[in-house]
């Protein structure tokens, strides 16, 4: 049924493969709203089904919570035939008043900053422990935008260990900004990078260091958020912009948008997923999901057609594709 995620449009970074199009597993953790186990699972059962084989995944969504339904959901598929990764630098410390913020299915628990080297052990054997996992493929270093120094001398060291012991296959660094991306880098050997929001309709900001820094080096970019929380799916006034409410000035913006993608029958959700694929570094567009529902729209969105004339479009409006 789907022609764009068969084995060869795979990527290998390092010696993990990764499908095209991934699996974003933050709703699995009731982020903005509740969902249940059987939602959770029949939206992973509904990926694989439809050959999507890379979920990621955190110990901060949720607080555990999407770590343990991903696990569940892949109990019963072959370990060979996926990819997941997780995250470190967080960990999650049970408390009756802890903050859960945006995860409404979170146990009551505080995520608690940690970058050492032990709090990545520690982070590892929970997630594998939640996962119902002997392994984990991809690992990266989670929004260490305060932490950059322990980030670098503690968090990677340990991950770089793990990788040359063959405990995981690739290691990296995920955030929503992309200069200290760019930074790890130049001072690491990181495998790839998680960009979130940064490489979009919205926000190319990516496009003028990070990316071709990370083309020159080898280093693969795995491309989250592009539909920056959701404006870029329906730009409705209470829609999102990078998890909080949007403005007027951005909505408008993503309105603009979607009447141009609209001229060309294309749906403005469509044009987002599909903006950075021909993107060299660009291993795989990953793209949150809660429900069967979302990831069949999610793959209906990957697999339209666009044709160049909306690219072209867009460019005259200072949104270029890369070249």
């Amino acid at each position: 049924m789907m022609t764009k995620l068969v084995d060869t449009v795979k990527r290998d970074i390092n010696s993990a493969t990764v499908s095209r199009l991934g699996f974003g597993a933050s709703g699995l953790g009731g982020m903005f709203k509740s969902v249940t186990d059987a939602d959770a699972e029949l939206a992973v059962q509904c990926a694989i089904d439809s050959g999507i084989t890379y979920f990621d995944v955190a110990p901060f969504y949720g607080h555990g919570t999407a770590e343990r339904r991903l696990g569940s959901a892949l109990a019963s598929v072959p370990r060979s035939s996926f990819t997941i990764s997780t995250k470190v630098g967080r960990i999650i410390v049970p408390k009756i008043d802890g903050d859960t913020g945006i995860f409404f299915d979170a146990e009551p628990s505080d995520a608690v900053f940690d970058y050492s080297r032990d709090a990545v052990f520690r982070s590892l054997e929970a997630s594998l422990e939640r996962l119902g996992l002997d392994s984990i493929d991809i690992v990266y270093i989670h929004d260490p935008d305060d932490h950059e120094k322990q980030a670098l001398i503690e968090a990677y060291p340990a991950l770089e260990d793990l990788r040359a012991q063959g405990v995981v296959k690739a290691i990296g660094l995920g955030m929503n900004q992309s200069a200290m991306l760019d930074r790890f880098i130049s001072n690491t050997d990181i495998d790839l990078v998680l960009l979130a929001g940064r490489y979009t309709l919205m926000d190319q900001s990516a496009a003028k260091g990070l990316i071709p820094h990370a083309i020159s080096r080898g280093v693969s970019i795995i491309n989250a958020g592009v539909l920056n929380s959701g404006i870029l799916a329906s730009p409705t006034p209470h829609a999102r912009y990078d998890y909080a409410q949007a403005s007027d000035a951005q909505i408008s913006v993503a309105q603009e948008l979607q009447a141009t993608c609209g001229e060309f029958g294309v749906p403005l959700s469509a044009a987002a997923i599909q903006f950075s694929l021909n993107c060299p570094a660009v291993a795989s567009v990953l793209v949150g999901c809660r429900s069967a529902e979302q990831q069949l729209r999610n793959l209906e969105d990957f697999e339209h057609d666009i044709p160049e004339e909306l690219w072209t479009a867009l460019a005259k409006k200072g949104i270029e594709r890369w070249a």
